[in-house]
């Protein structure tokens, strides 16, 4: 039922979408049931000290409609073409990435909840077809929310593995020896016992995940972090920025550091396009 909603609306103009969002989605989520209002009000005025109440309020604003345009190009992104996606979404010095991938084996590229996540998994077509894209998902807990979003994703290209079946996936791609680009995103909140990596991040002392530098240094795969700008509604601008060139030579947490770093300078410059709705500083360091 969810997956033929969705393909339903999709057929919908973009600017269909946007105006749903704006008219309907945004009030409802901002006005009505003021979908996590509390937890983003608290997480911008930790991380933005230095702003005024009326910046952090504007900001806050301005999240909530990325929030809607992001559900609503997910619907879209359900039958967007993949000529319209390559206008849309622009991802500058792919080259380099290819180019190490073929070299090394492949590579790992740290992601975040920047602008449409989803659109973001959609850079098989700008890599040569000799490298595949690889991107980790896990599972919805509903079954039909599940099979729609794998629906959608599998429509842009490039592979998708399960969390759990992650680590044995990419050994058989490098027996079979296909260059991969492994897509992480790696922003969420780790469980306070399993941290290892801690970051003094937006003002806040913040537990990173650590798998992709981990996996890096297993394979010794380079790692790229992926900067994500919007200069207009519905397109995005990413750019791959080099972490490591030899993971195995960096010391431990080095690498997710420099990740969280590129990540905060990145939500600096266009706040309104992170997640700020996830509770991200629920847990402390013991």
């Amino acid at each position: 039922m969810l997956l033929r909603c969705a393909a339903l609306l999709s057929r919908l103009p973009l600017c269909v979408h946007y105006a749903f969002a704006d008219g309907l989605l945004f009030p409802i989520m901002y006005h009505l049931v003021r979908y996590r209002r509390q937890v983003v009000a608290k997480n911008l005025r930790n991380a933005f000290p230095e702003k005024s109440d009326r910046e952090r309020k504007s900001i806050e604003r301005a999240f909530y409609h990325q929030f809607c345009d992001t559900i609503v190009e997910t619907i879209y992104g359900f039958r967007i073409s993949a000529e319209e996606m390559k206008q849309r979404v622009v991802f500058e010095n792919a080259d380099e990435v290819d180019h190490a991938a073929k070299t090394a084996g492949g590579c790992v590229v740290m992601l975040a909840h920047v602008g449409c996540w989803e659109w973001m998994s959609s850079c098989q077509q700008w890599f040569s077809p000799e490298v595949l894209e690889l991107n980790v998902y896990r599972k919805a807990k509903r079954e039909s929310t599940d099979k729609a979003l794998l629906e959608i994703r599998k429509k842009r290209g490039g592979a998708y593995v399960e969390k759990q079946r992650l680590l044995r996936e990419m050994v058989r791609y490098r027996a079979e020896k296909q260059a991969i680009v492994l897509g992480l995103i790696a922003d969420q909140k780790p469980r306070p016992e399993v941290t290892r990596t801690w970051v003094y991040f937006l003002h806040q002392e913040t537990g990173f995940l650590d798998g992709g530098e981990e996996l890096a240094k297993r394979f010794n795969y380079p790692v790229y972090a992926l900067t994500v700008k919007c200069p207009q509604r519905g397109h995005y601008q990413c750019r791959f920025e080099l972490l490591s060139n030899d993971p195995k030579a960096t010391g431990q947490g080095a690498i997710t550091a420099a990740y969280a770093r590129n990540l905060e300078k990145n939500i600096i410059e266009q706040p309104e396009l992170w997640l700020w709705s996830h509770n991200r500083w629920k847990w402390k360091r013991n």
